[in-house]
This record gives structure tokens, sequence and C-alpha cells, in this order.
């Protein structure tokens, strides 16, 4: 079943099957080691919020405890092959959409932190673009101090390219100005890797430029969704002051590397932040929203 459901077709989907996913759960630990602390500061340097001593910047925690699949359990994309922890989703790109965060705790240099995720839901839904499916995961940080980070991950499957004839949606844009600060990233490729090495991410097209454009129809290398994410949830906690304990973030469009983006925030009259990550056009790449005490 699990084969048929790989090769099948959008139509012929046993949602049912794939909604027999829910409630899987699995667990892994790591440890924050002077080795990802130094990467992850060098990869973003002075985009980080400032923080003291041996406190983890906002994000760091996407660094932690990543899959490792053998190099013969990966997929066509690079990922792990759909199937184990994740349903078999008959489409054949996926994607980081965004998700929500909750900051309970700061992590440490040296904590030891465990990773719980269980698959929440499975949703299959009619697109501008086509069809689409929705699988959402939720994380449960932790140190031996208790419950540092809640989230919930939303992972979107997509058909391949121009295989729907629904016409895809105006692009979102935004103006600069609008924005309190904004700030300049040129998205290298380096930059891609860099930030692939630290979370073990495999996907392809992150690093792999005819795979990226030939295969799954981009303009060029991806950025990845949690890059933009690190970079609002830092100039949230900048704005803010401390790092906001809930964060929101929701892509927009694809980011594509090679071209200098743009990461602009602003607060609202109760202390909100608004932020955007904009392309060289000023289309809107990913949106973020953050607010709440201290951690």
């Amino acid at each position: 079943m699990t084969e048929d459901l790989m090769t099948g077709t959008p139509e012929s989907v046993d949602v049912e099957f794939l909604r027999s996913w829910i409630g899987r759960s699995r667990e892994k630990a790591d440890r924050i080691t002077p080795r990802i602390f130094d990467e992850f500061h060098a990869t973003f340097g002075r985009l980080l919020a400032a923080g003291e001593g041996d406190v983890a910047p906002p994000a760091l925690h996407w660094c932690l405890a990543p899959e490792t699949p053998p190099a013969d359990a990966l997929g066509p994309d690079g990922h792990a092959a759909k199937g184990g922890f994740l349903p078999p989703v008959p489409l054949p790109r996926r994607m980081w959409a965004g998700g929500t965060v909750e900051t309970l705790d700061a992590l440490r240099l040296d904590d030891l932190v465990t990773r719980r995720e269980t698959v929440r839901d499975v949703v299959f839904k009619e697109g501008r673009s086509g069809r689409l499916c929705f699988v959402t995961v939720d994380h449960v940080v932790s140190t031996a101090r208790g419950v540092a980070i809640r989230e919930q991950q939303d992972i979107v499957y997509r058909d391949k390219p121009g295989a729907s004839s629904v016409a895809a949606s105006t692009p979102q844009r935004d103006l600069p100005s609008d924005y309190a600060e904004t700030r300049s990233v040129v998205a290298t490729p380096t930059l891609l890797f860099r930030y692939s090495a630290m979370t073990f991410n495999g996907h392809r097209f992150h690093y792999d430029r005819p795979y990226a454009t030939e295969v799954e129809g981009y303009a060029d290398l991806v950025v990845h969704g949690p890059i933009q994410a690190t970079l609002l949830m830092n100039q949230a906690a900048r704005l803010i002051g401390h790092v906001p304990r809930h964060f929101m973030h929701r892509g927009v469009s694809a980011l594509t590397a090679n071209q200098t983006f743009r990461i602009c925030g602003r607060l609202d009259g109760d202390g909100r932040f608004d932020g955007v990550t904009l392309d060289q056009t000023d289309g809107v790449c990913m949106r973020a929203d953050g607010h709440g005490g201290a951690a």
C-alpha cells in the first residue's frame, strides 16, 4: 500500500491511511557543544540578537538533534524517504511552511537537549497552484531544567512544477521603508551550505542548482525557511528587548539564492513584533509575528 501511495496521483490518495501517521513520535538528544555554538555565531554574526555569556541565540535549537538517515534511506530530493516518521505523501516537492515557537527557558552552552517530535495532523487542501498536503509536527525541546521550547512545525508537500492549470497567486509586496529596522543579507551558496551542514539537511534544492531549477522548478537554489525564521526571530528579540515568548512565522513564497534579501521589522503600539523577509524585488517571502514576556 505504501508503494502505491508513493507513486500514485494525488487524486488516488488514501487520506485516512496517511492520517494513520498522526500520533507517531520519536525522540533524540543532543548537546550544545562549543562547536555548534561557534558555528551558529560564525554563520549569522551581526544578525543575531546580543546575548550574554553561555546563553544560546534564539533559534539555535533548529540545529540540534537533526534527523540522520543513512545514505541508502534517502529519497530523490536528498531528505529521508517518506513513509518512516513522516507519512508517504505522494506529492514530490516538500518545504518548510512555517510554524509557531513558544520559548519557556533559554538554552545554554553545554546543555543536554532532548527533542520529542509527534505528528499532530495531516491535511490535504486545494490551493491556487494545485493540490497541497500539510503535515503538522509538534516538538518539545527539554533540558535538565525542564521544557525550554514548545513548537509546532508545518511541512507542505506540493505537486511537480506545471502540474496544475490553476494560476498562481499575485506575489505579495511590502516596502522596506514601512519598517523600523531593515538589514540586508546576501544569499550566497556558502550561507546555504553552512546552514545545511549545521542542520544535517540534505535537501538538494539548497545546494544542487540543476536539481533546484530543472526538477523542482525554482529560479535558483532555495534559501532555507529556518534561515529566514532565525533572522526574523533574532530581529524580534533585538527590537522587543528579549526573546518573544510567542513567535509565529509563515512562508509566503520561496526565497532563492544569489540575491540580496532584507529582514524587516517593526513594533506596533503594544510592543508586538511584525516582520518580513523581502527578496530583491520587495516580494514577501516570509511573515513573522512575535509577542509575550521574556523567557
